[in-house]
């Protein structure tokens, strides 16, 4: 599973043969959920704090995610994203 961005101690991966509706993994630690692109809707736990800059990351690169998305359904390789600094 490609990692797209790192930062804060958060991991943020999408897979290439993923499921539908459009989303992306995000790890902290022990924790794991993933996040629909569109929708913003999360599945799964996260320790609020970290859930909060996830989110933010979100709303900033959300084109580029939608983007990654596109390029993981025609299998070409998956763009870095930008780190919340």
């Amino acid at each position: 599973m490609p990692e797209i961005s790192r930062f804060l101690g958060i991991i943020i991966r999408m897979y290439l043969r993923d499921h539908p509706p459009a989303h992306f993994h995000a790890e902290y630690g022990e924790y794991e959920i993933t996040v629909e692109i569109e929708t913003g809707v999360i599945t799964g736990k996260f320790p609020r704090r970290a859930l909060m800059v996830v989110l933010e990351w979100y709303l900033l690169h959300k084109e580029e995610l939608q983007n990654n998305w596109q390029a993981a359904l025609n299998k070409k390789p998956l763009s870095k994203i930008k780190p919340l600094e």
